[in-house]
């Protein structure tokens, strides 16, 4: 008869009696290796650095171009006035001057001047010069008294004519309806047969000059004549 061998006795849950309840027995291997994970990262001197310290050494390779010492810088067109002043307003000496007489109004810059010059003269200037009176006016139709319909068959029936005599330079007299209630009608009117029906017959137009009518008349060039 066979006595039972120690050896060949089986115990699997024989090592629980050495363990508490509760405790956790750590994994061979790992406590090393997770003290190692939260060490902090020791620090160098490249962490201490300043911001000016870095800007100074990424500029340390930049060279200055002594070429663009000497670059001019763009002037202002204008002179600076000094701060708490103000440029000076002359305009009413200049408006003094004109209602004594001292000085005349530039009908170029109201808003009642009108002028238009034909492409095909080449010439920029023509409006202007007759507006200076450069060019001896031939004949002259006064509106004043007629309707608007009545004014727009007589300035017709006055450019046909003046075309079939070859006239160069003619003046329209047509007012500037300050006590109409509807504006200038009639030189609405005129302006009207010269931008449509007339406009390839002539060489230009322009408001009168100051002395022969102004804004109330009409300096008109027709192809009819010699060009000047």
């Amino acid at each position: 008869m066979k006595t039972p061998s120690s050896r060949l006795t089986f115990s699997p849950f024989g090592v629980l009696k050495d363990l508490k309840i509760g405790e956790k027995k750590p994994a061979s291997g790992l406590k090393n290796k997770n003290k190692k994970a939260i060490q902090p990262a020791k620090k160098t001197a490249e962490d201490f650095r300043t911001d000016e310290e870095v800007f100074l050494d990424a500029m340390s390779g930049v060279r200055e171009i002594k070429e663009f010492r000497d670059m001019d810088a763009p002037r202002a067109s204008r002179a600076k006035m000094p701060p708490g002043r103000r440029r000076p307003d002359n305009s009413m000496d200049a408006l003094k001057k004109i209602v004594e007489g001292k000085e005349g109004i530039d009908l170029t810059q109201t808003a009642e001047y009108i002028e238009w010059t034909s492409p095909r003269t080449g010439r920029r200037d023509l409006a202007r010069r007759l507006h200076a009176g450069e060019f001896a006016v031939q004949e002259t139709i006064d509106l004043h008294g007629f309707t608007a319909p009545e004014a727009e068959e007589a300035v017709r029936d006055f450019l046909h004519g003046a075309m079939r005599n070859r006239l160069f330079c003619v003046k329209v007299i047509h007012g500037r309806g300050l006590r109409s209630p509807n504006g200038p009608v009639l030189k609405e009117s005129v302006r009207r047969l010269l931008e449509g029906p007339f406009k390839k017959r002539i060489w230009a137009y322009s408001t009168a000059k100051g002395s022969d009518g102004g804004l109330g008349a009409t300096y008109i060039l027709l192809r009819s004549g010699k060009k000047g």
